[in-house]
């Protein structure tokens, strides 16, 4: 008996979008400071409701084999156990994702 192939949705900010992706692979990489992404999964065609954000994000990753995210713009990744729609959103002022501080707000003294 085969174990099922594990299944991951990761969350992240790109510019003043929210991405949400679903993957098989997701792990620290070999790059210092970036998460690697891998086999990415997106919904069946064969469904009769087509959803246009997700087509577009599929499209935008087409040929893609794995990516890397830097790790201040990861949300958050979760291991699901079934696949949503993968979409992006906007970011927006609705204060409910605070971004990880880049610099610090002034000098030390």
């Amino acid at each position: 008996m085969s174990t099922p192939a594990r299944l991951y949705r990761v969350s992240f900010r790109n510019h003043d979008q929210i991405f949400e992706i679903y993957a098989r692979e997701v792990s620290h990489g070999n790059l210092l400071g970036f998460v690697e992404i891998g086999k990415l999964v997106f919904g069946e065609r064969s469904t009769v409701v087509v959803d246009p954000g997700e087509e577009k994000l599929k499209a935008q990753f087409d040929g893609v084999e794995r990516f890397y995210l830097p790790v201040h713009s990861v949300i958050r990744i979760d291991e699901v156990s079934r696949q949503g729609p993968a979409r992006v959103t906007d970011a927006g002022d609705s204060g409910k994702i605070m971004p990880f501080p880049l610099y610090p707000s002034g000098p030390r003294g």
